[in-house]
């Protein structure tokens, strides 16, 4: 059962998708930053690990920004969505 922060994809508009897409897209850029994905010194998956590693990213990303995110997307689709009935 979706929260007050979260939205399910039917109930989206253009509008709040690309607001979503654009967090996420965000939030996997701050992953990377973060260390997220990079290879380790010891135990780490080898070659295969560095391929996937960005897919998992996004994957993460796009799950976080689902469930509320830092709350970029909602103010990025009120701003957006008040621009637009000006």
């Amino acid at each position: 059962m979706p929260t007050s922060h979260q939205v399910t994809p039917n109930q989206q508009d253009p509008l709040r998708k690309a607001a979503m897409q654009l967090e996420a897209t965000f939030i996997a850029e701050m992953l990377k930053s973060a260390g997220l994905g990079e290879t380790r010194e010891s135990f780490g998956g080898g070659s295969g690990e560095d391929q996937f590693s960005t897919f998992l990213i996004r994957a993460q990303a796009e799950q976080m920004a689902l469930a509320g995110g830092i709350g970029l997307a909602e103010s990025l689709y009120n701003s957006l969505k008040e621009a637009q009935n000006d």
